[in-house]
């Protein structure tokens, strides 16, 4: 009997990923750290691992989409799924860097299969509901990003090799319920011929350019997404010398960070666009994210970074109210050229990040652990978090100036 697509099925998969990649967060400085023999070399590898797990991410995104069309979406997301699984089993098996950033490269790679679940989604989903479902998409990316650092922290202070091998078996799973249970979804008529001048990841970045009415949006989109980045390129880093917080610590405080965001997207985010609208909600969370990460680098205690990430709520806003006031001006023939060229630059900032965040880190990484320049990672994305409030603060002043102007023109005539 042959199975029918199912939703399900594929946020099974992506759960289980998530989950996989998320185990290693707490524990791979750590990793990095017994190849290394000092804080500065341990930084500037870190930060390079990052990078390169993002470049191969970014770059064999749309080469793997491409791929799925052609020979369908099921054996592509299999074939990922078992090189992820091996990534995460050989890790914690190298014996030197050079294979550390090997095994990182080619884990990225097929880490870029989320964008083969995407389609997989499309396919099988009504026009009508084709929202909603990649809504649940996103919530079980969510989840997944929610539970695999904390379970990482957890394990990594058992053993900080044992997240590796718990991620290996969750790959293994998701493999075997992959290969029994998931359908193809693509069928053979629908299929095409890889295309690869147009599996290109900065194809869809020129796209920003044929934007109207929202070119400094995108900036702001862009500033905010690399700050966004550098803490998360540094932030296990940053508290280990800071307050010398393990794996356990590290993934407990990312569980709240991805709690903290569930909530309030979840949750919250509804009534805030009804009580301040869009672009109140855009600048205001601006403004909270910026004293955020100046406070951040400030923090002469752990359990005040708890306290921030609490007082922080507004800043988990900023990112659904920018693509809804983007989504809003882009037109409706420019939705996917819109939606898809910000995701590209998401991507794309988050591979600049580790490239600016870690080499300062590194070159403070030799400081007291209470001097205030350790910080200084933190206080550069502030500095970006503020230009962004700048911008986006002139442009709505000058939207609002053209809006007026427009009404007294109609007025008059």
């Amino acid at each position: 009997m042959k199975r029918s697509p199912a939703i399900t099925f594929i946020l099974v998969t992506v759960l289980l990923d998530v989950m996989g990649i998320g185990l290693l967060i707490p524990v791979l400085p750590s990793i990095v750290g017994q190849f290394t023999e000092s804080r500065d070399a341990q930084t500037y590898w870190y930060g390079a691992l990052i990078a390169t797990f993002g470049i191969a991410q970014f770059v064999c995104a749309p080469l793997l989409g491409a791929l799925s069309d052609h020979y369908g979406r099921r054996p592509v997301l299999l074939t990922a799924i078992s090189g992820l699984g091996l990534m995460f089993f050989l890790t914690p098996l190298v014996t030197s860097l050079a294979q550390l950033l090997a095994t990182r490269a080619f884990g990225g790679a097929l880490a870029a299969n989320f964008s083969v679940a995407n389609a997989y989604v499309a396919d099988v989903s009504s026009h009508e509901n084709r929202a909603k479902s990649f809504g649940k998409i996103g919530a079980a990316f969510g989840i997944g990003f929610i539970l695999g650092p904390m379970l990482g922290g957890l394990l990594g202070h058992i053993d900080i090799r044992l997240p590796f091998f718990v991620a290996a078996g969750l790959s293994f799973l998701n493999l075997l319920y992959g290969w029994f249970v998931l359908p193809e979804s693509l069928p053979r008529e629908r299929r095409k011929r890889i295309d690869f001048a147009r599996a290109n990841p900065l194809s869809s970045l020129y796209g920003l350019a044929k934007l109207k009415n929202v070119g400094v949006l995108v900036i702001v989109f862009a500033l905010t997404n690399l700050a966004q980045f550098i803490l998360h390129a540094i932030w296990v880093l940053y508290s280990t010398f800071r307050f010398s917080w393990g794996p356990r610590e590290s993934g407990l405080s990312l569980f709240v960070v991805g709690l903290m965001a569930a909530i309030v997207q979840g949750g919250l985010l509804g009534w805030l666009l009804r009580l301040l609208g869009e672009r109140r909600v855009v600048v205001a969370g601006l403004a909270s994210g910026t004293l955020a990460f100046i406070a951040y680098g400030l923090a002469t205690r752990g359990w005040m970074m708890y306290a921030i990430i609490a007082a922080n709520m507004l800043a988990f806003s900023v990112g659904a109210a920018l693509n809804s006031i983007v989504s809003k001006a882009a037109g409706p023939r420019e939705q996917g050229l819109a939606m898809g060229s910000l995701s590209s630059l998401a991507s794309l900032m988050g591979v600049c990040a580790p490239l600016l965040g870690t080499p300062l880190l590194a070159e403070v990484s030799h400081l007291p652990a209470q001097d205030w320049r350790i910080g200084a990672p933190f206080f550069l994305a502030a500095m970006l978090n503020f230009l962004a409030l700048a911008l986006a603060t002139w442009h709505f002043a000058r939207h609002r100036a053209r809006t007026a102007a427009h009404v007294v023109d109609s007025a008059t005539h």
